[in-house]
Parts: structure tokens; sequence; C-alpha cells
């Protein structure tokens, strides 16, 4: 998720970068000899500064020497935390936008190994057979060895129409494989619908973007308005990578009362803590809703799952989802570039942590594999390819509100016509029956003579 801290700016100038570092230590470090400690360290650094400007083999651009320290020092931190040169600060805006040049992947780095989380639906990316949990190897041959996130999605993205040879390793399969794949204008329409019952609606949200809750509206008027009411909800919120915390909150607030308490967090600081809770009156309240996730299902899709779980609001069917639970702030620079900093966890209503250990869904189904080809991965070793936020190098550690570990837990279309489920989709079909099943014991319930 990410959030912007207004009126805060930070300078890449090594002067005042070494002075930023004593503030904090000013503010932070309990005794004097820390204080002492890390004044000794920075003074280090500015001698070896110094000795590669003098004497290095070749001269050196000081620049991209600096630029490489705040690099090296943000990767001793989680891997959402990162520097965003002024071109890489300008895709992440571009991508928060819904429309964007690419392939159409979430990526993150795991084991220092770039990998994906997830291919969004219908982009070039998915359709080429990308999965996740892929390892990207290479990128047009370059190795993405010591590559990090930023510089990964500019090597990806490209014109539209050009093309893009990316190596992945994949658990079952003999070697590494190749993928061309042609960029295209990845236009992140997030909410799709289609029939699947003709008296259950159907929800598909692939990410949260800047018009999300809008074409959340729309798909439950078409429903409303095809079905002469909505009897039941499905909410697909699977291999959803999440997006804007903003948009979550109003997606989950179409489904609750005013007043309610969607997510809150709590970070090192005061001003990092906050509180989301409903503010508007939706009339999506009184129909039974199962929501489908997976390991695929991340931050804001998270947040959604969480909220409406724990409020008994829905029930949640699939598999753990991928536990990205932490708030990134991006702090604007003054030259143009961005911090993407890690403040905050988040918290479920109930006060669960979603960091590391993912939402558990009240009803654990696993899917069939698709294709031949998974069928026998499945049999392989990728049947566990799957990854988490905590197969993450250096991830953040999901804490109490007392700072105390917390165990990971186990465990719109314009389609008119009812399209059957793919019998292979066993998570969809379980949700049909569950709220198949209420609606008769609630249709069984009234027609109860009363006393």
């Amino acid at each position: 998720m990410i959030s912007r801290l207004k009126g805060k700016l930070l300078y890449l100038n090594l002067t005042l970068l070494l002075g930023l570092v004593l503030v904090f230590g000013l503010s932070h470090s309990p005794t004097v000899h820390a204080l002492t400690y890390t004044y000794e360290n920075l003074k280090i650094f500015s001698e070896v500064l110094s000795l590669v400007q003098k004497n290095y083999v070749t001269e050196v651009d000081n620049d991209k020497l600096i630029e490489g320290a705040i690099k090296g020092m943000l990767k001793e931190l989680d891997p959402h935390t990162s520097y965003m040169p002024r071109d890489a600060y300008r895709e992440m805006q571009v991508e928060t936008e819904g429309k964007f040049g690419g392939l159409g992947i979430e990526i993150t780095l795991k084991d220092d190994i770039l990998t994906v989380v997830s291919p969004i639906e219908d982009t070039p990316a998915f359709k080429a057979g990308i999965k996740a949990g892929d390892k990207i190897i290479k990128v047009d041959g370059e190795t993405t060895k010591d590559m990090n996130l930023m510089e990964a999605v500019k090597k990806l993205r490209g014109k539209p129409g050009t093309k893009v040879t990316i190596t992945v390793l994949r658990k079952g399969l003999q070697a590494p494989k190749d993928f061309t794949i042609t960029r295209a204008v990845i236009k992140m329409q997030s909410v799709k619908t289609k029939r699947i019952d003709p008296d259950i609606g159907y929800i598909r949200i692939r990410s949260f973007t800047k018009t999300t809750d809008k074409e959340l509206d729309t798909a439950l008027e078409k429903i409303e308005k095809e079905m002469n009411g909505i009897r039941g909800l499905v909410l697909d919120l699977r291999y959803n990578p999440g997006g804007l915390l903003n948009q979550a909150v109003e997606v989950t607030e179409r489904f609750l009362e005013r007043g309610k308490l969607v997510v809150y967090t709590k970070g090192r600081l005061e001003d990092q803590d906050m509180r989301f809770v409903t503010s508007g009156d939706h009339s999506h309240t009184d129909f039974p809703m199962v929501i489908l996730v997976n390991a695929g299902s991340a931050s804001a899709s998270e947040i959604v799952a969480g909220a409406l779980q724990d409020l008994k609001r829905a029930m949640v069917i699939g598999t753990q989802t991928f536990g990205k639970g932490s708030v990134q702030t991006i702090v604007p620079l003054s030259d143009g570039s961005g911090l993407r900093l890690t403040t905050a966890r988040y918290y479920t209503p109930s006060g669960k942590i979603i960091q590391e250990n993912g939402i558990t869904p009240d009803l654990v189904v696993e899917n069939e594999p698709a294709t031949a080809e998974d069928k026998k991965e499945e049999n392989g070793a990728a049947k566990h390819s799957a990854i988490r936020e905590k197969d993450l190098g250096q991830h953040l550690k999901g804490e109490s509100e007392n700072g105390d570990p917390v165990p990971a837990k186990n465990g719109n279309g314009k389609e008119d016509e009812i399209k059957p489920i793919n019998p292979l989709d066993i998570q969809l079909q379980r949700a049909v029956g569950v709220i198949k099943g209420v609606v008769l014991y609630e249709k069984k319930m009234a027609e109860v003579p009363a006393g």
C-alpha cells in the first residue's frame, strides 16, 4: 500500500545525508555511546568515499557512488523499501494511474532473485504462461543478479509492440525456459463481472487502482439489474497483488454499515498510526457473500478479505494469502527521485496482523491444476512453488502491537449469458455451493410459522 507524507523532503547530497542520519541518531539512540558509534561509522563512510574518489583506477561518477551507497543501505531493510531514481519514480506514478506499457506481472525479490508474485489476468505475461513463483534470471540475455525491483521494472517495460525475452526458472522444469513476450499498453480495468449462476453474482477485482471503487459500483448495479436484486455474491480476489490503500477501504465500505473499522496501522512514530472507518451508507449489506483468495492475493486484497472476515460479513474460501501487510510511504526527494520506505504494519479490525502471516481462509480449498503441464508440475516439486511474504529475504517480521512476534498461522465485461464454471475451479464451485446453502436455509427459515 502506498500513502504519502506531505511536506517531508529528503536531500541526496552527502552533507545532508550525513546530517539526516545524525538527526535520527539524536532522536532514537538511547545512549551517548550509540551516538558516538554512529558518528564514527559515518566518518569511515566519508573516508572510503574520499579514497575511492582520489585513488580508484579510473575516474568515478560521484552521483553513482552516492546512489549506490543509498541502495546498499536500503537493501539491509525489508524488500519493499527502496530508492527510486527519477525515471523509476515516474514509472511508479504511472502504474497507480491504471494504464502503462509492459508485460502485466507483479514482481518481488526472493533470496535476491527476481520472482513473479502474480501475473495480471488478460495481460501479455498471463497469456504467455508466466506463473506465480517463476524466477526471472535474465531479461533480454542480461542477468538479473543484483538487479533491484525498480531497475527490473524499467527493463521489463517499454514501447507497446516491442518484444522482450525473459528467462525463467520454474520448479518442475529441467532447464531455464525463455518466454518472448510482446509488450502492450496494460489497461488496468480492475473490476470484471460475469454470469455464473442465475441467482448468484460474481465480481473479480484484479488490482486496486484509482478507479476501482467506481468500477465496482458499476458492476454491482449491473448485477442488481440483471438479477432483480442480489441474493448472493462471490468476490474473487485471487491473484490480486494489491494497489491503493484508499481503494481497499472504499471497496470494503460497499459491504458494511457506517462506522465499522476496516483496518488500522501502527508504526514507530505516532503520526504513522492511522484508523480507517467506514463513512458511507451502502445498501449491499443484506446478502450472503464469499471472498476467494490464494497465495497471489496480497496487500490491499488482504485488507479487504481480513476486514470482511473479521466483521462476519463474508466467508473467505481458498488458500493462505501472500502476507504483505506493511505500509510503504512514498517520500518525494528534492531532485525528482523518491524513497519508498516501510513505515508501519497493517492490522485487521480484530487486531490480527497481516504481515508475514497473511489471511487464513475460513474454508481451505485447493484448486486442481488447469492444464496437462500444470498437472505434471503438481506431481513434482512445483506443488509448493507459491511464494509468500514470509519467504522473502529480509522480510519485515509480523509483530503484535507491543512488538512481540506473532506466530504464523497454518494453514465489467458485457457478458449477459451464464458461463459454466470451469470444472477445475473447485474454489469457485465451493463458493457458489456455500452461498446457495445459506440462501436455501434462509428461505426455509422464512417459511417456518412463528410461535
